[in-house]
């Protein structure tokens, strides 16, 4: 491993030239060009001038904000002698079981295209075009006939990948203890316990104030609530992304939410943001693709059913379409196990040269990916700043969710911390549902691939979510799948049953969610 500085050295370098040529560093130049004809800029003291110049406009905050974001989506540098590809998975297994997977995903898309006779994508004709331009704004009122489209893929089909992992260097007999067979997940990696996650997740404490806890015991409600509100704003006005992220650990107020998250993600709604959103847009009236029909599908047997969401159809069939055109998302592959997809659209040649990303994203939407969108519909209702929030959530948290990898937040160690947490506290639980067939990953998997979305109503879910943001991790949500178990623990001891399992944990809309979490990380005995 490399030392401290070097690593330090390593990350200021990528940072820096991850910047360079962004608009950010343009606006930076043209700023500092700018206040040299100032009559305060002395030459003698020139660097530091302009410095406080740029610090009065802002412009330094806006810097530093773009610095934090980076340090959260780049991957910590690796061993400089290490192989490209550890960027994206240090294990082998793991890169070799994912690209097996894509393989999969992909025939099944290829499949399709030819079963139905429908390309990959074709130009529309110019009348097609201006319908498409004159109902953007309602497309849910006359989408194309989907009864001949599936989905590429459910979450269960991948539930199935995941429990055949296996990883080639560890023998059966070598796991750590019997425990960890009767579980569904059967590879080991570096999850945290109950003491751990206490200390990680120390401002979840019972002696801290929390949004999302009706009956504090050391402070009143109203008294925390208005108190962290006057906090929020002013976290707002100082415009610190890891300010607002430090807050964001104990709830966002609602009126500030949206404000708050965009500030975290630095995401932002300028000139250049809305530009990039219509030329994105443009890109959907003038081509249409085999992936929309599935946008579609999506979002018909998904958000459209959900009582919370089915007013949002609109806003989400334009972000998730404009989603499906943007190769900004792109970039986000440097570090995720995962490779975008190719296909081949001259069939007469099977050479490399002819095989382009596709969809242009590299990101295959499956049952469910509308509902990473949703929840966020009732933050922002401009479909640019609606989006550039969604992109980032997905290349910053989403994108782990359906890729095999090693990662803390992935869903391989989501699952398993799930199912370690369950073992360890509740083992009596855990192991009467296994002898009656209910294995509990069957039953939260769709809980955990979703982050809740679509399970929990949706004011305990932007609480949940909160957290996800405040901790920068998506292990909470494999924490709360635990916590819902032990809640319903009572109940589900009397199930025979996987139907009757189920049934028990069928509605979690009425559920609170700090309370949950509370109560099962602070109030469980070690």
């Amino acid at each position: 491993m490399m030392d401290e500085s070097t690593e330090l050295s390593v990350s200021i370098t990528q940072i820096v030239q991850r910047l360079k040529g962004t608009h950010l560093h343009s606006q930076l130049e043209k700023q500092a060009k700018e206040c040299l004809h100032k009559p305060e800029i002395k030459l003698e003291t020139l660097k530091d001038d302009v410095r406080r110049v740029l610090k009065a406009s802002g412009w330094e905050r806006k810097l530093q904000n773009a610095v934090y974001r980076e340090l959260h989506v780049l991957p910590p540098p690796g061993h400089p002698r290490a192989p490209p590809e550890h960027t994206k998975e240090p294990l082998a297994y793991m890169l070799k079981a994912q690209a097996s997977w894509e393989k999969r995903i992909l025939k099944s898309l290829n499949s399709m295209c030819t079963e139905l006779g429908i390309p990959l994508a074709r130009k529309r004709p110019i009348l097609e075009q201006k319908e498409l331009t004159n109902k953007w704004n309602e497309m849910g009122t006359d989408e194309p006939d989907l009864s001949n489209f599936r989905p590429v893929y459910a979450p269960k089909d991948f539930l199935e990948v995941l429990i055949g992992l296996r990883n080639p260097n560890t023998e059966r007999s070598d796991d750590l203890t019997v425990k960890s067979h009767w579980g569904l997940i059967q590879v080991s990696l570096n999850v945290h316990d109950i003491p751990e996650m206490r200390e990680t997740y120390a401002e979840l404490g019972l002696s801290y104030g929390q949004l999302g806890i009706d009956d504090h015991i050391h402070v009143p409600p109203d008294l925390f609530e208005s108190e962290h509100i006057h906090i929020g704003k002013k976290v707002v006005i100082e415009q610190d992304s890891a300010a607002a992220q430090q807050y964001s650990r104990q709830g966002c107020p609602t009126g500030l939410r949206a404000q708050l998250w965009s500030l975290i993600l630095n995401t932002t709604n300028d000139p250049e943001d809305i530009t990039h959103y219509e030329q994105l847009k443009a890109r959907v009236i003038h081509h249409d693709l085999l992936v929309d029909n599935l946008i579609y599908k999506d979002v018909k047997l998904t958000a459209s059913n959900d009582d919370y969401y089915f007013v949002f159809e609109d806003y989400l069939y334009q972000v998730l379409l404009c989603f499906s055109r943007d190769t900004a998302v792109l970039e986000h592959f440097n570090f995720n196990s995962a490779s975008p997809p190719k296909s081949c659209f001259q069939s007469k040649s099977g050479s490399e040269q002819c095989a382009v990303v596709y969809p242009p994203n590299g990101v295959i939407p499956f049952h469910g990916f509308s509902m990473y969108v949703a929840p966020l519909c009732f933050l922002y209702n401009e479909p640019s700043k609606l989006y550039s929030v969604f992109r980032e959530m997905y290349i910053r948290y989403f994108f782990r969710l359906h890729s095999i990898s090693s990662h803390p937040s992935g869903i391989v160690s989501l699952c398993l911390q799930f199912e370690r947490l369950l073992q360890a506290h509740l083992p009596q639980l855990f192991y009467h549902l296994r002898e009656i067939g209910a294995q509990p990953l069957r039953i939260a998997f769709k809980w955990i691939v979703r982050a809740f979305s679509g399970y929990l109503s949706t004011d305990q879910l932007l609480l949940l979510w909160d957290r996800i943001l405040g901790y920068n991790s998506l292990e909470i949500v494999a924490v709360l799948a635990t916590a819902v178990f032990a809640f319903r623990a009572e109940n589900l001891m009397e199930v025979t049953s996987l139907a009757s399992a189920e049934a028990v944990l069928a509605d979690l809309s009425t559920l609170k969610v700090m309370p949950l979490l509370q109560i099962f990380l602070f109030a469980t005995s070690i």
